[in-house]
């Protein structure tokens, strides 16, 4: 599944069609995660794109005109992709909307799964229910030690699936807490309410490290992840333990190890990450 850099670097190659008026919408399967709206394409039609942020790992595209506005909300699902082609082409099986512009670009969605979302939003967005009661960005400044640390004060579960858990901070998914987990030297298994402030310094710090790595690098590209641009993303070749179980640990040369937690693969090394038999808070 995309994850918040790969919905980054999403966002950022569709910047083009900013400022930019929707010409026509195709929609050829309502059929995804939740359906697609039978009118989207008349309410669509005359709209400019005014933002275009993202919020976890939704896109959200204001658009409006002299008489109306509202949000386009857009989720990638497991294996969806957003292309931004320079002029209409023929759709391939899995193209389940074109969104043309009147510069001749078309922002095309591919689905092959279909668990992608394509919804229309009224009003404030931030009180949608899937927005509403989300957790800060990790890389905004409301994501630090102290929020993380008194928000994990009675939290019982591993560390892993807990920086996972959208409504204590959002974007940090599968890749990217194991990396990070890793990076920060703490055992994926530890009860998060064991983490010390220190640990949890060394956490916030190294997840922020992660995604901004990951960025830079275009985001990772596993299975169907590309750009809006058709490229690829390079982080998976700096991955220290993800997808690497069996393989020497690029610190201490130790094979890397996988487990099950919370129905998902977590990768690590025992020695970097050897857990700590004790913590005090």
């Amino acid at each position: 599944m995309p994850e918040l850099p790969e919905v980054e670097t999403t966002r950022l190659g569709l910047m083009p069609v900013l400022g930019q008026t929707v010409s026509h919408v195709e929609v050829r399967h309502h059929g995804l995660r939740w359906p697609v709206p039978p009118q989207l394409p008349s309410i669509l039609t005359g709209l400019t794109l005014h933002k275009l942020e993202r919020r976890a790992k939704y896109i959200l595209a204001t658009m409006q005109n002299d008489t109306r506005s509202g949000t386009l909300l857009l989720h990638l699902g497991m294996s969806g992709r957003l292309c931004l082609l320079e002029q209409f082409s023929p759709p391939e099986k899995h193209d389940h909307l074109d969104i043309g512009f009147g510069d001749g670009r078309v922002v095309r969605l591919r689905d092959p799964r279909r668990f992608g979302a394509v919804l229309w939003l009224d009003g404030d967005v931030n009180q949608h229910p899937l927005l509403a009661t989300l957790g800060p960005e990790p890389l905004q400044e409301a994501f630090n030690a102290r929020y993380l640390h008194h928000n994990m004060r009675t939290r019982t579960a591993a560390i892993k699936t807990t920086i996972m858990d959208a409504h204590l901070v959002v974007g940090v998914g599968n890749i990217y807490a194991s990396e990070s987990l890793f990076r920060a030297r703490i055992a994926p298994q530890t009860p998060a309410n064991q983490l010390t402030l220190k640990q949890c310094e060394r956490l916030v710090e190294e997840i922020k490290a992660t995604l901004s790595d990951a960025l830079k690098a275009g985001g990772s590209s596993l299975r169907d992840f590309f750009g809006a641009d058709g490229n690829p993303g390079y982080f998976q070749q700096s991955y220290f333990v993800y997808g690497r179980t069996g393989e020497p640990c690029r610190v201490c040369g130790k094979p890397i190890l996988s487990v099950r937690q919370g129905q998902r693969s977590t990768f690590y090394c025992s020695v970097c990450q050897k857990a700590s038999r004790s913590a005090s808070h």
